[in-house]
C-alpha cells in the first residue's frame, strides 16, 4: 500500500481545525523528565515511540496516521522518527487495513492500526469478528494473533453520526478480541503499552473527548514500570481500578464515563453522601473481584456508560454484579446511559450524554431509607 494518501481530516470536515491544532498541541507538549502536565494524547503518542522503538516488529498504520499524524494527532512524529516503512497512510479501506494487519501479525510483526473514527471501523467488523477473533483458535493454538485496532470512540466533541459512535458492545460480545478502555492519561500509556506487548488481539477503545484531558505523570517513570512489569510477567490487564472510595454505593464506569461519575461522587459529597467510583478499565477480561468488592461493602450501584442501554456492556455488568452480590444489595442496580437512539446531532449531544444530574438522579432511587 502507498504511504501517499494524505486526505486531511479538516478537508474533510471530519473535526475542525480548532480541533485539530489543539490534538496537535497535545501530542507535542514538551517531554521533561520528573512530573509533568501531560494529555491523554500526549501519553498515546509517547506509548507508541516508545513501544516501536523497543520493538522493531511494531509498526503502524491506517488513514492519515503518516505524515498528517492522525486525526487527532496521535501518531504526530512517528514517520519522521521511524520512517514510512514503520509508520505510513494507506487507502481508505479499512477491511484491506485490518486484513494486511491479519497476514502480518501471522508472520511475526505486531501492526497497531488506527480506525480513523469508531464508526469508520464497521467495513472492517468482518475481518474483525471472522479472523482477528477466531485466528487463535482455529489453529488450536499454533498461530498468535498479536496486533491491536486502536478505535477513537464516544461522544462529547460535537460530532455527527459515525464520528461518535459506543462500538464497544460489538466488540466485547465477540469471543477472542480483549477490550480495553482507559480513562486516565496514565493509563492511557500503561494500557497501550501492554495492549502492544499482547500475543493476542486488542481492541483498544480510545475515548476520543478525553484526548486532551490532562493529569500530572512522569513519563519516565511509567517507562521503567512497564520495563519492570514487563520482565516479571506483571499486568494490569483484566484489572479495573477504584477511582474514588467510598462507603453509599458504588458508581461502575468505563471510558469517557469515568471524569462523569467521578464528578457526580464529588457533587454527592457535598450532600452528605459516599460514593465509590469504579474504572472498569478492562472490560473483556472483566475483573469481577474489583466490582463485586465494591459493591457487596456499599450494598447499592448504579452502572454509567455512554453507550445504548440495550443489550450493551452495561447490561453485561448489571447481569454479572446481581449473580454475584444478590444478597448483599439494598436495592435493585441502576443504570444511566445513552439513550436507544441513533446518536444525536451536535446541539442535541449534552441531552443524550449521561451527566452528573442524571446519575444523581438514579442515585436518589436506590431505595434510601430516612
Amino acid at each position: 500500500m502507498s504511504p501517499t494518501i494524505t486526505t486531511s481530516s479538516e478537508a474533510n470536515g471530519n473535526v475542525s481545525a480548532a480541533t485539530a491544532r489543539a490534538a496537535a498541541s497535545a501530542a507535542s507538549a514538551a517531554s521533561a523528565s520528573g512530573p509533568q502536565s501531560v494529555t491523554m494524547a500526549k501519553a498515546l503518542n509517547t506509548a507508541l515511540s516508545d513501544a516501536m522503538g523497543a520493538d522493531s516488529s511494531v509498526l503502524v498504520f491506517g488513514e492519515d496516521v503518516g505524515q498528517l499524524g492522525g486525526v487527532f494527532r496521535i501518531t504526530d512524529g512517528l514517520t519522521r522518527t521511524f520512517g514510512e516503512q514503520r509508520c505510513f497512510d494507506t487507502p481508505l479501506a479499512e477491511s484491506g487495513i485490518v486484513g494486511m494487519a491479519v497476514g502480518m501479525a501471522m508472520n511475526g510483526m505486531r501492526p497497531v492500526v488506527e480506525m480513523q473514527f469508531d464508526a469508520f471501523a464497521y467495513p472492517a467488523f468482518q475481518q474483525i469478528v471472522s479472523h482477528v477473533a477466531k485466528m487463535h483458535n482455529r489453529t488450536k493454538g499454533a498461530l498468535k494473533l498479536p496486533m491491536v485496532i486502536r478505535v477513537p470512540y464516544a461522544g462529547g466533541i460535537g460530532g455527527v453520526e459515525h464520528h461518535c459512535d459506543s462500538s464497544e458492545s460489538y466488540y466485547a460480545h465477540t469471543a477472542g478480541l480483549k477490550v480495553f478502555t482507559p480513562a486516565t492519561v496514565a493509563d492511557s500509556y500503561r494500557m497501550l503499552r501492554e495492549a502492544i506487548d499482547s500475543d493476542d488481539p486488542v481492541m483498544f477503545m480510545e475515548p476520543k473527548k478525553l484526548y486532551w484531558s490532562k493529569d500530572m505523570v512522569d513519563l519516565d517513570e511509567l517507562r521503567a514500570a512497564h520495563s519492570a512489569n514487563l520482565k516479571v510477567g506483571k499486568s494490569s490487564e483484566g484489572r479495573a481500578a477504584v477511582a474514588r472510595s467510598g462507603t453509599d454505593a458504588t458508581l461502575i464506569a468505563y471510558g469517557p464515563s469515568v471524569p462523569t461519575a467521578l464528578a457526580a461522587a464529588a457533587a454527592a459529597a457535598e450532600e452528605g453522601r459516599s460514593l465509590e467510583v469504579i474504572d472498569v478499565r478492562s472490560i473483556v477480561p472483566f475483573d469481577d473481584e474489583t466490582v463485586c468488592a465494591s459493591v457487596r461493602k456499599t450494598g447499592r450501584a448504579v452502572v454509567i456508560a455512554e453507550a445504548h442501554g440495550f443489550a450493551s456492556v452495561s447490561s453485561e455488568i448489571v447481569a454479572r454484579v446481581q449473580e454475584r452480590c444478590f444478597h448483599h444489595l439494598a436495592a435493585p442496580i441502576r443504570r444511566v446511559t445513552g439513550f436507544d437512539v441513533p446518536y444525536p446531532a451536535p446541539k442535541l449531544e449534552h441531552y443524550y450524554l449521561p451527566g452528573v444530574d442524571r446519575i444523581l438522579d438514579a442515585v436518589d432511587t436506590l431505595q434510601w431509607e430516612d
